[in-house]
């Protein structure tokens, strides 16, 4: 199988067939979303960036051919993998004539159904994590891969903090071509007198101090995108000039009378609430629909604690190799503060105290300190106590799912980091509640 740990969907209602599958394909390091019945695999599928289906032909309520040509009428449908009976070849025959990639005889042998679904996977290949290994940002980083293959607005929303300039550059690192120029604008940071030259540009000679002809950000954007952050903080009348350029796709350099074509292709972001924005009338509901056309919305940090360990081991290897550094590690207890903590600047605040405590350790190990600095010396009222067992099996998680994402996903490797089986692997993650 693909040591990417691709997430692969499995619909069949035998409940042993179906747990054996499961249990094996996590041996693999396979991640598996296990339907019973056909209609609510319809009605999840969609939520979820399956790089493949395995499906049996035969289900209680809506029949494996029936659900196949439901799910590949959406754009990018995974591959399917059909699992069939002797007396349903020619039906299984019949759908890989229709588009599905492989099936597999009742009974059949896993080494060989493992190297089929392999062979699928191969061929859709999974994205490499950059936002996180939650399941949340997986999503939405499968999305912005998608939606990097189209040339739609796109409009980032999120909390400040949790990354949207990152999430706009992969997905233009997902482009057809990232080699065109990404021209970041943040509008709240440029002065509104200077925002409509800078970012339309201007005529030689159109205001005082104008001594040659500028190229604004829009034009200097060329064939590339062009990420307005903060879009909300644009004034009225540079919103009705924005409005214009996606409508005509062409703009006017201030002084100019010539049109500019508008070659790019336009990507903002905002931690406002736009609808209430557009209710309150300071931003136009025109201009609103125009740049959301495709909405990725960034969930803040608290939403996705599994993201904390895996952003402060990326972050420490990071910075120790640009800080003069004493620390080699970051300490369970570190950790375990660090998911207590609120976190209201999201993973820019991550960064920061991270940064601060690798280039301040007095130790080879971060300690809570270390990151909370405000908090050193505060009493620990007796209420935030747990129970040892609680206490015991919540730190147990936290290391299996370090070493998961140590390995991405892989439960062989996780069971080798960890000192124990694959099979007592996988029987703590069913118990603390781990998804394969």
């Amino acid at each position: 199988m693909s040591p990417d740990a691709p997430l692969i969907g499995l619909v069949e209602d035998d409940s042993i067939m179906g747990e054996s599958l499961v249990q094996r394909l996590a041996l693999e390091g396979v991640t598996v979303k296990w339907w019973l019945a056909g209609t609510q695999a319809l009605g999840e599928m969609g939520r979820h960036p399956l790089q493949a289906v395995v499906c049996d032909i035969r289900l209680p309520d809506l029949s494996g051919e029936a659900l196949f040509r439901e799910v590949v009428r959406v754009p990018n449908a995974p591959p399917f993998l059909f699992i069939t009976g002797h007396g349903d070849i020619d039906q299984a025959v019949r759908l890989m004539r229709a588009g599905a990639v492989d099936y597999v005889t009742k009974p059949f042998e896993m080494d060989d159904f493992l190297a089929r679904l392999g062979d699928l996977v191969r061929g859709h290949d999974p994205a490499t994590q950059t936002l996180g290994m939650s399941p949340a940002m997986l999503d939405v980083e499968h999305l912005l891969r998608r939606v990097a293959r189209i040339n739609s607005n796109v409009l980032i929303t999120g909390e400040t903090g949790t990354g949207k300039d990152v999430a706009a550059r992969l997905l233009h690192a997902a482009s057809a071509d990232p080699s065109t120029p990404f021209v970041a604008v943040n509008c709240a940071a440029i002065p509104t007198h200077l925002m409509e030259s800078e970012l339309f540009g201007h005529e030689k000679g159109a205001f005082t101090g104008a001594v040659q002809r500028h190229a604004g950000y829009a034009e200097r954007a060329a064939n590339g995108i062009l990420f307005l952050d903060e879009i909300a903080e644009l004034r009225p009348d540079l919103q009705a000039k924005l409005l214009r350029l996606i409508e005509e796709r062409t703009l006017h350099r201030v002084g100019g009378e010539r049109p500019v074509p508008f070659r790019g292709r336009l990507v903002t972001a905002t931690n406002a609430d736009l609808p209430s924005r557009v209710r309150e009338g300071s931003f136009r509901e025109d201009l609103f629909y125009r740049v959301n056309v495709v909405t990725i919305r960034l969930p803040a940090l608290r939403e996705r604690l599994e993201d904390i360990p895996w952003l402060m081991d990326r972050f420490f290897a990071e910075l120790s190799e640009q800080l003069p550094t004493q620390a080699r590690g970051i300490s369970g207890l570190a950790q375990e503060a660090a998911l207590a903590h609120a976190w209201p600047g999201n993973v820019r605040e991550l960064r920061n105290r991270m940064e601060r405590a690798v280039a301040l350790a007095m130790g080879p190990w971060l300690m809570p300190g270390d990151l909370f600095p405000e908090s050193a010396g505060r009493p620990v009222s007796s209420a935030t106590f747990e129970s040892l067992e609680t206490a015991r099996l919540e730190a147990e998680r936290r290391h299996i799912v370090r070493a998961l994402a140590a390995t991405n996903g892989e439960i062989s490797g996780a069971a080798r980091l960890l000192g124990i089986g694959r099979t007592t692997l996988w029987e703590k993650m069913r118990r603390l509640g781990l998804d394969a």
